[in-house]
């Protein structure tokens, strides 16, 4: 199998844009695998989409090299070609020193050639000092190639790419022009997730845009000729059956839950889970022996899944019952009370209050203050799923205020819970924080999950 890295040299380089095109452009020829760099659900939805493959997260911060090396393998089964986005620049991570978090450690854990986007508006001769810092900062990242995105003329790419060619000795496989074209719809949270965009003819003729620009300023054969066969190790990670089928898991999926990493349903087969999806948008609650509602844009939809309150209900109940669920950011907004929309958001011009399921007495707010970071802390003795120690991921513009008497399973070293450093409301067998766990890196937790559901409701 070839593989590849395509990074940008900061945010807004253009990366994306140009990983999604190249990503659809290659998956017209043979099976394309991609991958993500980091804790983020949107530009992945948007990488399977074009592919028809899951794409898979990569995070140094929250995966050692060898589960790294896992999830990579895992996910390229049947795979003639591995494509991995980075994040920010090549050497953003959590620290300003170490390299944890950082597109540059999943680089070298992988070894992977890394294709470097640089954003070229207003210079010329600067762009080779700047991959020239690049490549020298780290010799252990591989910089084989170069894209110029933001190019204003002729004279400009002529200059930039001769600029980078001698200084550097790296080829420039691509020198794209500026164009609105290019850009891709956007929302408070970042890109819109391909889930829901979908719906919009307008918003996929975005993407259709973006293909063709980019493939027409992109010599995708000498991309080809970068890419470098992947030398296996034979990684198995959380991944190999432990359970034949004997528990039922009900995953929210809809237009507004649909955060979730592709390794979830993998590591919840492994681990002897049958999975159906339904939508608290439109469908009653099945049957199950435990429920997960991931993140998404609740707040997006609200009003809608007020009027569910036949789902809304039957989740209250089955929580009340000590039925296993574990929810995350916007499945906690969903658990709350009610969901308290501000004047002002998103155009309101009146305070708008919605009904949620009031599993935990308390309300959420939007928007409140952007919280975004990693995660750091320990699961107690009140976790249903198992107490430990585990990193994550969280980025909300909410605000949950619950009752006094809330019990928290989760005391953050690092990040801010949905009290201060406590996070992972409590009650009965229910679960619900601002954290998002990797499934993979969290792998244990999830085990917890599903002995919980095996062993039924009180348990």
């Amino acid at each position: 199998m070839k593989a590849l890295l395509v990074t940008g040299d900061r945010s807004g380089s253009g990366k994306t844009s140009i990983t999604l095109a190249v990503a659809a452009l290659l998956a017209q020829e043979a099976p394309v695998q991609t991958y993500k760099v980091a804790m983020d659900y949107i530009d992945p939805s948007y990488l399977t989409a074009v592919t028809g493959r899951p794409c898979r997260n990569l995070d140094s911060y929250v995966m050692d090299p060898t589960l790294i090396r896992a999830v990579f393998e895992h996910g390229a089964k049947g795979a003639e070609i591995a494509l991995v986005e980075g994040v920010r620049g090549l050497y953003e991570g959590a620290e300003a020193i170490g390299d944890a978090g950082s597109t540059a450690s999943v680089a070298k854990a992988l070894d992977l050639p890394v294709v470097l986007v640089v954003d070229a508006r207003s210079i010329t001769r600067s762009a080779a000092a700047l991959v020239k810092g690049f490549a020298a900062f780290d010799p252990k990242v591989r910089i084989v190639g170069v894209i110029l995105n933001n190019i204003s003329s002729e004279g400009h790419r002529r200059k930039t790419v001769q600029a980078v060619e001698h200084f550097c000795n790296i080829p420039v496989i691509g020198a794209i022009p500026k164009s609105e074209e290019m850009r891709l719809a956007m929302r408070h949270l970042g890109l819109v997730p391909y889930r829901e965009g979908q719906e919009s003819g307008d918003f996929l003729d975005r993407i259709r845009a973006v293909k063709e620009v980019i493939g027409s300023y992109i010599d995708l054969d000498a991309l080809k000729a970068l890419m470098e066969d992947y030398r296996s190790v034979g990684a198995a990670g959380p991944f190999a059956r432990t359970h034949e089928a004997d528990v039922t898991v009900a995953v929210a999926y809809d237009e507004a839950f649909n955060f979730y990493y592709n390794d979830l349903f993998d590591v919840l087969h492994a681990g002897g889970a049958e999975i159906l999806t339904y939508s608290p948008v439109h469908d009653p609650l099945p049957a199950a022996d435990g429920y997960i509602v991931g993140g998404g844009y609740p707040e997006m939809h609200a009003a809608a899944l007020e009027a569910n309150d036949r789902c809304r209900e039957a989740l209250k109940e089955a929580s009340k019952n000590g039925v296993p669920i574990y929810a995350e950011c916007g499945g906690l907004i969903y658990l709350t009370e009610r969901l308290v929309l501000r004047a002002g958001w998103q155009g309101r011009e009146e305070e708008e209050t919605c009904t949620m399921c009031g599993v935990f007495s308390g309300e959420t707010g939007m928007p409140a203050h952007r919280t975004l970071g990693y995660v750091e802390g320990r699961a107690g003795g009140a976790c249903p799923f198992g107490a430990g120690a585990f990193r994550g991921h969280e980025f909300h513009y909410s605000e949950v205020r619950l009752a006094p008497e809330t019990r928290f399973a989760y005391t953050l070293s690092r990040g801010t819970g949905i009290k201060g450093a406590l996070d992972g409301a409590v009650t009965e067998q229910t679960l619900a924080s601002y954290t998002h766990l990797h499934p993979a890196a969290s792998a244990d937790f999830f085990r917890g999950f599903l002995q919980a559901c095996r062993q039924g409701p009180g348990s």
